[in-house]
């Protein structure tokens, strides 16, 4: 998209739309020669950090705000070209539990909700209770361990493609920019840039071992667990 905002180096989705040929040419053999070497190259791991404040939260609270990371374009482009090789290789090996609706293609918070409420209306047609939990993991996308993460995309990914993302999630540098203020760059030792294409997928994944319940729905970093039964006292135990 035209209007995205560009990383540290300043270069825009609008100057990549008019590059001329040969560049292009050049930009092709710089890709093909970072997946050939499975390296993802040291001067795109430099990320700007902006603030979004959440609505009606207290603006004076670090935990008010979610960090984005301004990205070099030309690593974002990167980024979906792993992406786009990698993501047949989830599917095949159903890595991303069914229950897990965030970020995946013909998959949206209106049909985990409609799948949800049928179940609840089906259940208060057959007169069972149907109590719930709702977990919203705090700062999800910042928490993901690294080692932990590399351990369980080594499970299924050829070394080739397990290798360029060691790379990348490696060595990385960010700043945070506020209004003019900016501070110092900091190394990133754990979590996935919220402004990557491939975080969500690598939250996925990393998530995708939390223990399976048969009534449950997950949208990104939040879950909801059903228990149900005509005897309110087991299904209250069985939460």
């Amino acid at each position: 998209k035209i209007g995205k905002s560009p990383g540290y180096d300043l270069i825009s989705n609008k100057i990549l739309k008019h590059l001329p040929n040969k560049t292009l040419i050049l930009l092709t053999l710089i890709y093909n020669s970072m997946l050939g070497l499975s390296y993802f190259s040291l001067t795109w791991k430099f990320s700007i950090i902006i603030l979004i404040h959440k609505p009606l939260k207290y603006k004076n609270l670090t935990t008010s705000y979610r960090p984005i990371s301004l990205l070099p374009t030309l690593a974002k482009l990167f980024d979906k070209n792993v992406l786009k090789r990698i993501r047949p290789i989830i599917r095949s090996h159903n890595i991303i539990p069914n229950s897990q609706f965030g970020f995946r293609t013909n998959h949206s918070t209106i049909h985990q909700i409609h799948r949800f409420t049928d179940k609840i209306a089906t259940l208060f047609e057959n007169k069972e209770f149907c109590p719930g939990v709702f977990l919203d993991l705090a700062q999800a996308f910042d928490r993901v361990w690294h080692i932990s993460l590399l351990y369980k995309l080594k499970l299924f990914l050829p070394a080739p493609y397990y290798l360029i993302i060691h790379s990348y999630l490696c060595n990385r540098l960010f700043e945070v920019r506020q209004g003019n203020s900016i501070s110092s760059y900091y190394p990133i030792q754990a979590g996935v840039s919220q402004g990557s294409d491939l975080a969500p997928d690598l939250f996925n994944i990393y998530t995708s071992d939390i223990p399976k319940v048969a009534n449950t729905a997950t949208y990104s970093d939040d879950t909801a667990i059903l228990s149900f039964n005509k005897d309110p006292i087991l299904t209250s135990s069985d939460l």
